[in-house]
């Protein structure tokens, strides 16, 4: 797993400022791919970080890299506690929560679109995808958004400009492990 892959996929995510980000890996063995996160975590745990595989298939794994403190203080959020408890989630350990995340990523019939509380994103649009993937779409970026576009906007702005830096620091010689804002 390249760092430089890392960088592009999850720069808000390690720079703190996103709580949680996704990307997949292709073409690896499991047991390659499990030695790899193994390393990852060594750098990520010091740095309030976790990197887990959330789904394999034969042909890639999607990885949910995330800040536990902020999934914390996302799952402490009212309206945030009502989508997923809806949904059969236990709020009160984030780390049950993501097992439970695994879970219905592995046995529901449709991708859990309340994954996006776990990345962070506004509950108004984590609701109107939920409700309906097309209509009422405002704009799209990292998310589609169903709410307030401004602030959507101005986010999507930062996080281009954050992977940006990272992306031009990690090709000038930084390391990934230099680049992680520390919780």
């Amino acid at each position: 797993m390249k760092n430089q892959y890392i960088v592009e996929h999850c720069s808000p995510t390690l720079a703190g400022l996103k709580t949680g980000s996704l990307f997949s890996v292709l073409g690896e063995s499991k047991e390659k791919l499990n030695r790899d996160l193994r390393c990852l975590n060594k750098i990520l745990r010091g740095k309030g970080l976790r990197a887990i595989p959330l789904r394999y298939t034969d042909n890639y794994v999607l990885i949910y890299l995330y800040r536990l403190e902020n999934l914390k203080k996302d799952l402490m959020r009212p309206e945030t506690r009502s989508i997923l408890r809806e949904k059969g989630y236990d709020c009160s350990d984030p780390d049950m929560c993501v097992v439970q995340l695994v879970k219905h990523i592995e046995n529901d019939e449709v991708f859990p679109h309340e994954i996006g509380l776990f990345l962070g994103y506004p509950e108004k649009d984590v609701k109107g995808f939920m409700k309906s993937p097309e209509e009422g779409v405002l704009c799209v970026g990292y998310w589609k958004v169903y709410g307030d576009v401004e602030k959507a906007e101005r986010t999507f702005r930062i996080f281009n400009r954050c992977t940006e830096v990272y992306c031009r620091a990690l090709k000038h010689g930084k390391s990934l492990e230099q680049l992680i804002v520390a919780a």
